[in-house]
């Protein structure tokens, strides 16, 4: 299984502008949400909120995470953002994160789910990869980044 088998060029933000973790969230959501209508924003942004009040998925060194589970989806969406300045997320290290994975899947995708989860978190560790994604100068040459993974 590859990460980019998941992935969707009109779920790709290269230049995310967002101050604050709420805010950021909210743009990520209904950014999908126009992707695929059938995605009720509010009810995303309140399940991302929900996790996030459980604990940060902001993993660290510059990646998050965030994720949930929609009762009425019916495949896996990841969208992938890159914010130039970065954002305090509440990260786990205290950083700001540049890049961020989102993660939203049908209730019934445990697997599925975890293994994405895993696979971004196992990237998040490759400095040239993550690298590479904040290089990049524009969304085609992020996309590029993201098709070898």
């Amino acid at each position: 299984m590859r990460l980019f088998d998941h992935l969707n060029r009109n779920l790709l933000i290269a230049d995310l502008k967002a101050s604050g973790k709420a805010e950021l969230l909210d743009v990520l959501v209904r950014h999908v949400a126009m992707a695929y209508p059938s995605v009720d924003p509010e009810e995303a942004l309140r399940v991302l909120l929900e996790r996030e009040g459980l604990g940060t998925t902001g993993i660290g060194e510059g990646v998050a995470i965030p994720h949930g589970k929609l009762p009425d989806l019916s495949d896996l969406l990841v969208l992938v953002a890159r914010s130039p300045n970065g954002v305090d997320f509440e990260a786990l290290d205290q950083k700001p994160c540049w890049l961020f994975f989102l993660v939203l899947a049908p209730e019934r995708c445990a697997g599925l789910h975890l293994r994405i989860l895993a696979q971004i978190s196992h990237l998040s560790r490759d400095q040239a990869f993550c690298a590479a994604m904040l290089d990049a100068p524009d969304a085609e040459t992020l996309w590029g980044v993201l098709s070898g993974v």
